[in-house]
């Protein structure tokens, strides 16, 4: 399980974000009223993914949750949280 964000992310951390996707930080806009991160998918490779910190539920992932999620979306195992309400 993601760790919620207790400090800064940066670039370098991995995240979490809101499509589940394990990325690897390029960047932070802390400057912005909507604060906002990119970076890559280390699941597809797709960029820029790009959450807000603000309003996505952005999370940092551990190296061993990032691999551990990239087996399950590869074995098709992954399966999404269910949302606030949903039984």
């Amino acid at each position: 399980m993601p760790n919620k964000l207790k400090s800064r992310i940066q670039p370098g951390d991995i995240y979490e974000d809101c499509a589940y996707h394990p990325c690897l930080c390029f960047g932070v806009d802390y400057e912005e009223d909507d604060i906002a991160v990119w970076g890559i998918s280390l699941i597809d490779g797709s960029y820029p993914r790009s959450c807000s910190l603000n309003h996505c539920g952005v999370e940092k992932m551990t190296m061993e949750q990032a691999w551990k999620r990239k087996l399950e979306f590869a074995e098709g195992r992954f399966k999404p949280p269910p949302e606030d309400g949903d039984k």
